[in-house]
């Protein structure tokens, strides 16, 4: 069974970890979940690469600050600055040795972005290899809901307008009777053309656990980031990049330029999923990274322990 812990930020924030695995583990595998989701969405990898990785490999995930079971935040430190800053201090915490292997959904892939643009002597001192799954580089620039552009700039606006209420609505969470009564629309914005209903009930109950603050405050750091010139400094890693193709947030044009510009990069589009990959292809998601942990660990290690740089 994962242990579970706490890492203690600035402020009183708590961030809910789960981990197995050997703390000195020779590599350490860490996932991120995307926007107002949960570690939770990550448990069919957690279980494949545990039962193939072995001894070797330390596994960790956590719930971003507002999300899960993870503790609500200032609203200035919604961003996805904070957040990179977060794995940094997560990294510490729970694998302080041995290489590491980044995986990130969504707004978890932002995140590594964010941790190597504002830590890249830390990030390149201990990060291995990468993975990007259903997640953009150019903020909401491909975003269009796989609706006209007209649609789509009124939707824009109303969740723009939406967004700043409910960041000011602070720890509160939306009322699972109402995310229950709008199954059919998560489905639609989530799902490609099959979805288990047991994931569209784990996806409604994460979005329960998620704070109003965390909904809405993330909503312009997210639109706005764009590091396609921090990635491309990464090209040396080996990486993947996996794209449902009926996905109507983080459409297939947004892996494309990802894996543009990391030339180790895998590119996998998967026809007929959507946003929630991990759940709609978990085999396709587990092969790919696996494919990128075994050249992390067929790789010398390198010679004594790796000792990170300070937080920029």
């Amino acid at each position: 069974m994962p242990e579970q812990s706490e890492v203690r930020l600035d402020e009183g924030v708590r961030l809910h970890v789960e981990t197995s695995g050997a703390v000195d583990a020779e590599v350490t595998v860490i996932l991120l979940h995307g926007w107002t989701l949960d570690g939770r969405s990550w448990h069919r990898q957690l279980a494949a690469l545990g039962e193939a990785a072995g001894t070797a490999v330390r596994l960790v995930a956590y719930d971003a600050r507002g999300h899960g079971r993870s503790s609500c935040m200032p609203l200035r430190t919604a961003t996805l600055a904070q957040l990179g800053d977060d794995l940094a201090t997560v990294i510490e915490a729970t694998a302080p040795t041995g290489r590491i292997v980044l995986v990130g959904h969504s707004l978890g892939g932002m995140t590594i972005m964010e941790y190597a643009h504002r830590h890249p002597e830390h990030f390149a001192a201990r990060t291995a290899g990468l993975a990007f799954v259903s997640t953009t580089a150019e903020g909401h620039t491909h975003t269009v809901y796989g609706l006209s552009s007209r649609i789509t700039r009124l939707i824009r606006l109303a969740e723009t307008t939406g967004a700043g209420v409910l960041a000011r609505c602070g720890s509160w969470r939306p009322p699972l009777a109402l995310l229950r009564a709008l199954r059919p629309s998560i489905r639609w914005l989530l799902f490609g053309e099959t979805c288990d209903p047991a994931d569209i009930r784990l996806v409604t109950s994460s979005v329960a656990r998620a704070t109003l603050r965390s909904i809405g405050g993330f909503r312009a750091s997210i639109g706005a980031q764009h590091r396609l010139d921090t990635l491309a400094q990464l090209a040396h890693l080996p990486a993947a990049a996996l794209v449902g193709d009926r996905d109507r947030l983080t459409p297939p044009p947004c892996a494309e330029s990802i894996a543009a510009v990391l030339p180790n990069t895998e590119l996998t589009v998967c026809p007929g999923a959507g946003h929630m990959l991990m759940m709609e292809r978990p085999d396709e998601v587990n092969s790919a990274l696996l494919g990128v942990l075994r050249q992390v660990l067929d790789r010398p290690r390198p010679a004594g322990r790796l000792t990170p740089a300070s937080p920029a």
